[in-house]
Parts: structure tokens; sequence; C-alpha cells
């Protein structure tokens, strides 16, 4: 039997007295204030049982972890069309990399780097104006996580909107080739804002159980087994940008990061974690969750790589 609340414990105390953090984000201004010296686990078992420890009820900006919720809301409104718009393979550049979208007319390489997630944008404001799109997804995640506390950090956000040349180069880029459809500048302020969703890890975890548990929530239908397979699999092979296939090497879950220092990683039919510590490696993922997800994974046996 696999105490896991004594392996969230110690992991949580090993990461406290780690040395080498990272380092934060500072190309945000909000996210540059936030202390390298937090961090926060949080477990949710398939039986709906939580193992948390460290900060895990601190909110943080979830930044690029918002694209998988973004990802099965357009899945939900034009289903497989989405495919005509966004890849589904890793793109070994940086999350901001425009380098691919000339070679491939457009097209982001996948629905995780920062143009694929502008398009997800974009389509859905096709059926939505700004406000309520953004709306949408607050609904979602709160429903998600049964906790309607979550909000959107308006400070982050409004960092976002002054610092964000390179996504607004990505969207006119991609406006250039027709595959961005609405007004750049409203697409634009609904990516950072969906970016700027300020979540802890407890509500994170608590959030990504419908990609844990073919895609139910409490006996709930969030989407079909099928899709939430599909969406773990881009998890796997694209969601820690060009570390991806690193963290799959490390790890060995689906996972999806993001610059505020979070991940979101799945162990399908068995548990939804998230970890929090906002220095980031090279690559712009946090360092210190990466290898606390590492460690618990060598503890639990939970890798998908590992015979069952």
């Amino acid at each position: 039997m696999i105490d896991i609340e004594n392996i969230v414990t110690e992991i949580a105390e090993e990461m406290r007295a780690h040395k080498d953090r990272g380092t934060v984000a500072s190309y945000i201004p909000p996210l540059a204030c936030v202390p390298d010296s937090k961090f926060g686990v949080a477990v949710v078992m398939a039986d709906g049982t939580i193992h948390s420890a460290g900060d895990a009820d601190e909110a943080f900006s979830i930044q690029s972890i918002s694209k998988v919720f973004a990802l099965t809301l357009a899945l939900g409104a034009v289903g497989d069309q989405l495919w005509n718009r966004v890849g589904r393979e890793p793109s070994g550049t940086p999350f901001n990399s425009i380098v691919q979208l000339e070679t491939e007319h457009g097209i982001p390489r996948n629905p995780f780097i920062n143009a694929g997630a502008i398009v997800l944008c974009d389509v859905l404001l096709g059926r939505h104006q700004p406000r309520e799109a953004i709306g949408q997804m607050l609904r979602f995640v709160r429903t998600l996580s049964g906790d309607d506390a979550i909000a959107i950090d308006e400070t982050v956000a409004g960092g976002e909107q002054d610092t964000g040349f390179r996504n607004r180069a990505l969207a006119n880029y991609m406006r250039a080739f027709g595959n961005i459809h609405a007004p750049v500048e409203r697409v634009l302020g609904t990516y950072f804002h969906f970016c700027a969703l300020a979540m802890s890890c407890r509500q994170l975890a608590l959030a990504g159980r419908f990609l844990m548990d073919g895609g139910r929530v409490d006996g709930h239908s969030i989407v079909t087994a099928s899709r939430a397979r599909r969406i773990n699999a881009l998890m796997m092979s694209c969601g820690h940008y060009d570390n991806s296939g690193d963290f799959a090497f490390r790890v060995g879950l689906p996972g999806k990061s993001g610059v505020g220092g979070g991940i979101l990683s799945v162990v399908p039919g068995v548990a939804s974690i998230a970890v929090w510590s906002p220095g980031l490696n090279p690559s712009g993922n946090s360092q210190l969750g990466t290898l606390a997800l590492e460690r618990l994974v060598q503890r639990t046996g939970w890798s998908v790589f590992e015979p069952r």
C-alpha cells in the first residue's frame, strides 16, 4: 500500500530545502515579484481523497496550463475541425517561437505553444465576444474544481497586455495567413486573460480530474473518454514545449506547464496532480516542480510506462 500522504509531505520538505530553484519569469512584471521559495503540491486520487503539502492552497498564475482548458472548450465548440487550423506535433522550439509559422503557412505546430493557444482563443471568439469567452472559461474551471472562488488576476492580465509584443507578432503573422479571423486585439485580450487565471494547486488538481477519469468528474461526463485520452496524449508529447521529451523521459506522465511555475499532471485512472514552484528551467518549465514529479513517480511507480 502506497502512503501518498507521507510521500507528498516528504517531497515538499525536500523541495523546501533544495538550493537550485531555477529563475522566476521576469518578462511579465507581476510574475517577477513571486518569491522563489514557494512550493506547493496537491494530489487528488480517483476516490476523491486529496493529499497536499507546502503552499498548496496559495493561488498562482497558471499561465499556459490554461491551454488545456482552452483546448477542451475549443474541441467542444468545433470538434475535429480544429485540427485544420492547429497541428498535433511537438514543436521542438520555444513556446513563443515564430520560426515555424513561415514554413508551415501560419498553422501552429500544436495547441500548447503560444501561437496554437492564440488560435484556440480565435475559435472560441467565433461564437462569443471576449467578455463571454472569458466568462465561459471561468465557469468551466470553477465547475471542474467545484470552487467558485477561482478568478482572473487582472494585474497579471494587464502585465501581459503591456509586454505581449511577441504574442502580437504571432497573432498578426497568423492573421496574414488567414488563420486568425477575429480582430487581433480581441483575440489577444482573451488569451491574456486566460493566462492570468489564478488557481491553487488544490484547485488545479481538482480541475484536472476529468483527464484522470476518462472525461468524467463525479460521474458526470465532461468530454468523451476518447477526447480525454487524446488531450492526455498531446500533454505528453507537447505539454512542456521543447522540453517535452525530457519531461516524458524523467516523469513519464501527461503534463502541462506554465511560466507561473505550475504543472498539471495526470496519472490516468489513478490521480490528478498539481505542483507549483515559480523558478523555471531554461525552457520555461518549473525546475522544482519537474523534480518533485520525478520523485513522486519514482516512489509510487505511477509512470504510464510502468507495468500495471
